[in-house]
């Protein structure tokens, strides 16, 4: 009888163990994998319509550049869901081990300050890539003069666009620092 009793005690400290904060850590976990899989379904379906929309109708309208630039515009989303779902659901557990984020937050924001007055080259960057993209500047293969530059476009990104120059020189670009660009790859309507 006492061997029951402490058998029955053990299942009782273990079950209120695990229903505490490793419960709580498993559910977190759960629903950030679920949420992540939700958006992620989400964005591809909102990508995939936005691919196949007549967004710039007439002539200039290519299907492939579209739907590379809706691409491009899809792994952007997807990756700040998945940041902000990993950096919430972290902020999470962190509490669930007892930890008091207010210093901790106090101090991202202030980090983050810093760095955003760092990287305001880098926001520009992005900003100017995707205003690039969303308005099917030029993308890859076109004929372009930008500032002293006039070659083929090799790659674009949302930072970065390389262009081959006549010569063969191979130029990267910041996307937020291109003031004056010219497209002979497109044709006039």
């Amino acid at each position: 009888m006492n061997l029951h009793l402490e058998v029955n005690g053990q299942l009782k400290h273990a079950y209120d163990w695990f229903s505490g904060a490793p419960l709580h850590i498993l559910a977190i976990l759960a629903f950030a994998v679920i949420a992540q899989k939700i958006g992620s379904r989400a964005i591809g379906r909102a990508i995939n319509r936005l691919a196949e929309t007549d967004l710039v109708p007439g002539p200039r309208r290519s299907g492939v550049r579209q739907r590379e630039r809706a691409k491009t515009a899809g792994t952007v989303l997807r990756s700040a869901m998945n940041a902000t779902i990993f950096l919430i659901a972290t902020s999470m557990i962190l509490s669930e081990f007892g930890l008091n984020l207010g210093p901790l937050i106090a101090s991202a924001g202030v980090i983050g300050v810093a760095l955003g007055l760092g990287a305001q080259t880098i926001v520009r960057d992005v900003l100017a890539g995707i205003f690039m993209l969303i308005e099917d500047q030029y993308g890859v293969g076109d004929n372009v003069e930008v500032m002293e530059i006039k070659g083929s476009v090799e790659s674009v990104g949302l930072r970065i666009t390389t262009i081959r120059a006549e010569e063969g020189t191979l130029w990267y670009l910041r996307n937020g620092e291109i003031l004056k660009l010219g497209n002979r790859s497109q044709p006039k309507h």
